[in-house]
């Protein structure tokens, strides 16, 4: 009797993608160190953005760059052309959170100071606390602004042909228009909650399921000469799996710890931050829960106490779960 092998399945080596990935920022990086030096430009510009980057980070865009190579590569490992373009979206990646914190006016991200934080508290020796924050804000802007202009000049030196660079340059566009006009429509619906689920599911479209998973997917694959068809079964499972990473960290951000999520579990109620969780709530709750749901989001005062409020509504009107 003959027997047929088992069928194996090839599994990328993502932790191996990573570790390259990795590496190219840090090279780019220290390039960037060494060239500076010379020209008295100032190096505590790259040295902030080299720490932001060490903190850690999932590298999940990269990662998800590396897949969607594979989706139309197979079992190709990924040239060095294409763990450049994903390193160059970590580097865009920065660029939104660094902004993203000074907009939130968050104090730590990562287990760590924020960007802005970390200038403030370095030039407090130097000038009165009120400037320092002036100036740490003014330069993480800055910062934030470099880590863009170089994401951009990763992506140009990377080796890409003309065919493969003029195949990912709109999807590089699509990605940055869209997480901007996402980041927009979550500053004006921040500090005025409402029960609009839908206005929430918006702003996670396009702030993070098209950011974080399906642009990442679209170039990885784009980056192989991947076809019309296979972008779309991308984009199938991008969205659903964009909207359920967001709604994770909604509730991460009010019910996890700051162990889990690297940040204070009091940032988003004190931001007032429109989510599908708030939204649920309010459809749900009693007149005397909405009242107080609305009076105590978006409070910058808010107290461990107010916080534990907040949560047993969300709960009790079975919107956490």
């Amino acid at each position: 009797m003959t027997t047929t092998a088992p069928q194996t399945t090839h599994v990328p080596d993502l932790s191996a993608a990573r570790q390259q990935v990795d590496t190219v920022l840090a090279h780019f990086l220290e390039r960037k160190t060494t060239t500076a030096a010379p020209q008295h430009l100032p190096t505590e510009t790259i040295e902030a953005l080299t720490s932001f980057l060490r903190a850690g980070g999932k590298r999940l865009r990269p990662m998800l760059c590396v897949t969607g190579w594979h989706t139309a590569a197979g079992h190709q490992p990924p040239p060095a052309a294409v763990l450049q373009v994903a390193a160059a979206l970590e580097m865009f990646h920065a660029f939104c959170l660094i902004h993203d914190d000074i907009m939130d006016r968050s104090l730590t991200r990562r287990g760590q100071p924020t960007v802005h934080r970390a200038l403030a508290d370095r030039h407090t020796a130097s000038r009165p606390r009120a400037l320092a924050e002036q100036f740490g804000n003014a330069a993480a802007i800055l910062i934030g602004d470099l880590a863009l202009t170089w994401s951009d000049e990763i992506i140009h030196t990377a080796g890409l042909t003309l065919v493969q660079l003029t195949t990912i340059l709109p999807l590089l566009d699509a990605v940055s228009t869209e997480v901007m006009y996402g980041q927009y429509l979550d500053l004006t619906a921040t500090g005025r909650p409402t029960d609009d689920v839908g206005q929430a599911l918006t702003v996670i479209r396009y702030k993070t399921a098209k950011y974080t998973i399906e642009r990442p997917l679209h170039i990885g694959a784009a980056l192989a000469n991947g076809s019309t068809p296979l972008s779309d079964t991308l984009t199938a499972y991008a969205l659903p799996l964009g909207e359920a990473f967001q709604l994770r960290d909604d509730l991460l951000g009010v019910f996890g710890t700051p162990e889990q999520t690297g940040k204070s579990c009091l940032d988003d109620l004190r931001e007032g931050k429109h989510t599908v969780l708030v939204a649920l709530a309010l459809q749900i709750a009693t007149t005397r829960h909405a009242s107080l749901l609305r009076s105590l989001l978006g409070r910058a005062d808010l107290t461990e106490a107010q916080a534990t409020q907040i949560r047993t509504i969300l709960t009790i009107t079975g919107a956490r779960t």
